[in-house]
């Protein structure tokens, strides 16, 4: 029999590549540490648990993070088809029931018969082919033994916004609607005026943050900003950011608010909202006094608050190749956060990615390279290709893709609809080579 492939790491990406190695015949050996030991993020057992948001945001194939999603369902992703099954309204977004999201991938791998789950903690970095998907809060005993191969450690604080329940806030003062759609929308709204803004911002700057340790730098991903990061850097930076009020009207006023909160429904009910773009390190006492000094928001009841937390990953450039193995450690692969890329959806990738590269290595064989026209081979050129000295994680974007060569100048929407059908054009001819009968 063949040895089993040790996958260290039960989040989205270690799932998707035991799922995807599974399909192609291969025996895993899947660990994950908890619940003998959980992370400061994580609050439940299943594997594939959503600690931040519960959106994989843009499902419109025009956008770059939705042309990714069309992508992973053309490759039979068990992320995306658990996302569609348990998809939540959210406009244009591709939101989940993490609860159900994260149950529905539990069950899938704990059914599959090629797929074992040992339920410990793992400190030592297997011999053999093997891939580590620990995420950004690799345990410490297993960061030092990467730390090892990889020198000095890289890291930046990643932020989770606060959850609260739908049935605590007044619904008189917010509204329901959609970024420039007729009608009442998937999201709630809290609409402020210029003093309401105003009086958030002093609050937020004033009020008592979670502070870091001393051996710790603050060094944040500018996609997940902290709002009292953001509030710092200037008095409008939030009304321009996560709190812009384009394509908001306020039904009650027939205007313009000057800021708008957005809250997004967490699980299917619509039982559950967090604070779009809220993320925070201030402390729980000061997240219930500001977030409750909020229109409409005077009651909130807090099902989760908002948190801070270190987030681990390699400088990709310098330590992986084109197939995600790691230079210095034949056999050894990296997949999802910890690889350097942003977003669930982008781990999801390189989680499938690194479990299609495994399994043809584990049947001797070497697979084809992912196109990099498409959006998981841009992902994944970017982590090989980028400059080490300001390598930083990434989501996926337009921008990673290699330009058209065609002459003229295009517009936006132009270019990127052809960049999407030079995508999936190419992609296809690469699915076709990695099939599960091709191994």
């Amino acid at each position: 029999m063949e040895e089993r492939i040790q996958v260290i790491g039960g989040g989205l990406a270690g799932c998707e590549a035991a799922w995807q190695m599974a399909r192609r015949g291969v025996d895993v050996r899947l660990h994950e540490m908890r619940p003998q030991r959980s992370s400061p993020a994580h609050s439940s057992e299943h594997l594939a648990e959503l600690v931040c948001s519960n959106s994989l945001r843009s499902d419109q194939i025009g956008n770059a993070v939705g042309l990714l999603h069309e992508e992973l369902r053309r490759l039979d992703s068990l992320v995306l088809a658990a996302a569609d099954a348990t998809r939540v309204p959210a406009g244009r977004a591709l939101a989940v029931d993490r609860e159900r999201f994260s149950s529905l991938i539990t069950d899938k791998i704990e059914a599959e018969p090629r797929i074992e789950i040992v339920r410990s903690e793992v400190t030592q970095l297997p011999e053999g082919l093997a891939l580590v998907a620990t995420g950004p809060l690799t345990s410490d005993a297993l960061a030092q033994e990467i730390g090892k191969l990889a020198g000095d450690s890289l890291y930046f604080y990643d932020s989770i916004s606060p959850t609260v329940y739908e049935d605590s806030l007044d619904m008189k003062v917010l509204f329901s609607a959609s970024r420039y759609e007729d009608g009442e929308g998937d999201y709630l709204n809290i609409p402020l005026n210029r003093d309401e803004y105003h009086r958030l911002i002093d609050e937020v700057l004033q009020a008592e943050k979670n502070p870091l340790r001393d051996f710790e730098k603050a060094i944040y991903f500018e996609a997940c900003l902290p709002i009292e990061v953001m509030a710092e850097r200037g008095r409008d930076t939030l009304a321009y950011g996560p709190m812009k009020p384009v394509g908001l009207i306020d039904p009650r006023t027939g205007r313009r608010p000057h800021a708008v909160i957005q809250l997004r429904r967490e699980d299917e009910k619509g039982s559950l909202y967090n604070l779009v773009g809220f993320q925070t390190k201030l402390t729980i006492s000061e997240q219930q006094r500001v977030f409750r000094m909020l229109p409409g928001m005077e009651k909130a009841v807090f099902a989760r608050y908002g948190s801070a937390h270190r987030n681990t990953y390699l400088c990709a450039p310098e330590l992986l190749d084109e197939r995600l193995q790691m230079r210095k450690r034949d056999g050894l692969h990296f997949a999802g956060q910890i690889a350097g890329v942003e977003g669930y959806v982008e781990s999801a990738a390189l989680g499938l990615l690194a479990g299609v590269y495994l399994a043809f290595r584990a049947r001797g064989k070497e697979s084809p390279l992912a196109p990099i026209t498409s959006g998981i081979g841009a992902l994944s050129r970017h982590l090989r290709e980028s400059r080490s000295k300001s390598f930083q994680p990434m989501n996926i974007n337009f921008g990673l893709f290699p330009p058209l060569e065609e002459l003229g100048r295009l517009s936006r929407k132009d270019r990127n609809a052809k960049l999407v059908a030079r995508a999936l054009e190419d992609l296809q001819t690469w699915s076709e080579r990695v099939r599960p009968e091709a191994v």
